[in-house]
């Protein structure tokens, strides 16, 4: 069975070291042949992003240059309307072919809403789940996704035997960063240094985004 594929959807608005961190941690630890990081376009449960696609993906690729292993995928920038995680991953498994293992990172607080999701029981159909997470951490009582986590319970070790069809919850480290005090820091002209990568901070300097557009340089 070929390597397996790593698959990591947000808003990135914008990209920080906490996901970046995620990232290599996870590529590391399951062996991924590569990590897509995946920009939404817009998301179907939440507010729309400040910065547009075009400026999200390029501050995905300025992070992300010289990464091995981590790639850039911005085909959900490319589709109008909600973007909805099952769509995305039925096209990337269509595109590698059924034996090649997906792995959909998501967080605890994704999961615990996973029941939200369009078609949320087809996404194992596709790919593996793992859960960014400890193990028996709190979620809504919730018997239907309860029933999902049981019926899917599994390990990393599934990497190595099937495609598709496990969930898991994935040890990493949670820097704690958020991407909405970054943007609230740049707007009252605070420093945003060391949250995110230089190049990321000089792009949205240059481009003026979040409200950070003024005279002084970044660094």
């Amino acid at each position: 069975m070929r390597p397996p594929i790593g698959l990591f959807g947000g808003t990135f608005d914008p990209v920080h070291h906490a996901h970046l961190r995620l990232a290599v941690e996870v590529r590391e630890a399951l062996g991924l042949a590569e990590l897509r990081l995946l920009p939404c376009h817009v998301p179907a449960l939440r507010a729309a992003p400040g910065a547009s696609a075009a400026q999200r993906l390029a501050m995905l690729e300025c992070a992300v240059r010289g990464e091995p292993g981590l790639v850039v995928d911005g085909r959900e920038l490319r589709r109008t309307g909600p973007s909805y995680t099952v769509d995305t991953l039925a096209e990337v498994r269509a595109e590698v072919g059924p034996e090649v293992p997906l792995v959909w990172l998501l967080g605890l607080d994704a999961l615990a809403g996973l029941p939200r999701w369009e078609r949320w029981r087809e996404l194992t159909d596709y790919a593996h789940l793992a859960v960014l997470g400890r193990p028996g951490a709190e979620l809504p009582d919730d018997p239907a996704l309860a029933a999902f986590i049981a019926a899917h319970a599994a390990s990393p070790a599934l990497l190595t035997e099937r495609p598709a069809g496990g969930l898991w919850f994935q040890p990493a480290t949670r820097l704690e960063i958020a991407a909405t005090q970054i943007r609230a820091a740049l707007a009252a002209g605070r420093s945003a240094r060391y949250w995110l990568p230089d190049s990321v901070l000089d792009y949205i300097v240059r481009a003026g985004l979040y409200g950070s557009a003024r005279p002084h340089a970044p660094h």
